[in-house]
Formats: structure tokens, sequence, C-alpha cells
């Protein structure tokens, strides 16, 4: 979460459950201490010019005695919420940095800026994993014990997310190179689809046998249009070729 998302929920909580620290009557000494300890357990916030007066109270109604000791002696605590800017720019600036490692140590063999380069170029595949996650393209949850199944299924899914890709990669540089487009998910003609998405639009395409005849169905002209991008291998699995 980003500092300024930290801060935004720390001022909501606040918000929910705020001290009365104005006009508020406190009885007890401890509770005093209490705002204290709640001003020092906030991140961004702080309560500032607090002050504390006591008030006796007399068993006796009317004006006490000049010798009459007093009944109880009550706590009237004051002060005011405010944010704390030198927290929220020390969060900054830390919150600016990341590290960045490697094996490679000789520097005329790897830069430093070469570092941030290829960092930078993970991104991609970064995201790609997101697609390994989506519950989209989960039929049910799988459960395996031994270490040589995991290692299967990592490789089953690291070969999914790479055919994932290489599909992705294909139809935009098809739709690119013939200068066409598709249909996004608000309706408007892109270049650049997510396979994802176009899964999403393959949902209502099924094979249906009739007297022995294969057909598709609901293979529609947008549809059949992103098949045929897509190579002759795949004009052959939805039967168009």
């Amino acid at each position: 979460m980003s500092v300024e998302g930290e801060y935004k929920k720390e001022t909501e909580e606040i918000e929910k459950t705020k001290p009365e620290t104005e006009e508020n009557k406190l009885e007890r000494e401890p509770e005093m201490k209490a705002i204290e300890k709640l001003s020092k357990s906030w991140k961004y916030h702080q309560i500032k010019e607090i002050e504390y007066r006591e008030k006796a109270e007399y068993k006796t109604a009317g004006r006490p005695n000049k010798l009459a000791e007093p009944h109880q002696i009550k706590y009237q605590i004051t002060g005011k919420i405010e944010t704390s800017e030198l927290a929220i720019e020390a969060e900054k600036i830390k919150a600016g940095r990341f590290i960045l490692a490697t094996n490679i140590l000789d520097k005329n063999e790897l830069s430093d800026e070469q570092v941030l380069e290829e960092y930078k170029a993970q991104q991609s595949n970064e995201r790609g994993f997101r697609f390994l996650k989506d519950p989209l393209f989960f039929t049910s949850s799988v459960f395996v014990k031994t270490p040589e199944r995991v290692e299967a299924i990592a490789m089953i899914m690291g070969l999914c997310l790479l055919v994932y890709n290489l599909a992705q990669r294909k139809l935009r540089q098809e739709l690119a190179k013939f200068d066409d487009g598709i249909r996004n998910q608000v309706k408007k003609i892109t270049n650049k689809p997510t396979m994802r998405w176009v899964f999403q639009m393959f949902q209502a395409v099924h094979l249906v046998i009739i007297n022995g005849q294969k057909q598709m169905s609901n293979l529609t002209e947008e549809r059949e249009k992103i098949v045929r991008y897509l190579g002759k291998s795949c004009s052959k699995y939805y039967l168009i070729i």
C-alpha cells in the first residue's frame, strides 16, 4: 500500500474511533495516559496541545467550605488531532527506494544502469504470472502431496503461460500488420487485446456433432477473424480450413 493509502486508511480509522479529547471529562488519571499512548500509536497523526485540568467535586452541594476536602477529583482533557507532515515525508522517502541484487559483481559485465534495465524488462513477464493466479482459468482446486508433482504442475502452468503470451503476441502482430482491431470489453476497437478477453469471447463457442458431422456453434464473423489471425493450426482446430 502507498504512503497516501496508509495515511487515508489511518485517517478513516481515527474518524471512526475518534477519541473525544475536546470537552470530554475523564474521571481517572490512567485515561489521561491512554490519550498519550494513543497519540504515539499513530503513524501519521498526533494529538497536540494536550491539557489536563483538575476539577474538585464535593459531597455537599453549593459552595464548599475552605477547609472541606474534595470527595473526588475529575480530569478534563483537551487536545487537537493533527497530521504529522514530517512522518509522511519520511515514509515517502523510504518508500521511494528499492533494492536490486545481482550475483554478477563485475560492473564491466553488468553496470548499475543495465541491472535496472534488465529488471524493468521483466515486468511484462511478471504481469504474465497474473494469468496463472486468475480464477478464470481454474476449473477446480488442485492438491498434490509430493514435490515431484508440484514441479510437474509448475511446468504445465509455465507452458500454459508461454502459450498464452505467444498467442497474444501473434494476434497483436497480425492486427497491427493489417491495421485491424477487435472489440474490447467496453466495445471499443483495439489492436492490443489481451488473450484473457479473447478467451472470454470464445466461452460461447462449442463443438457440436449432429449425425456424425462436426460443427462449431456461435463462431461469429469476429471470432472467425481472430482464429484466422492466430494461424492455420488454430483455424484447423476450429474447423475453418
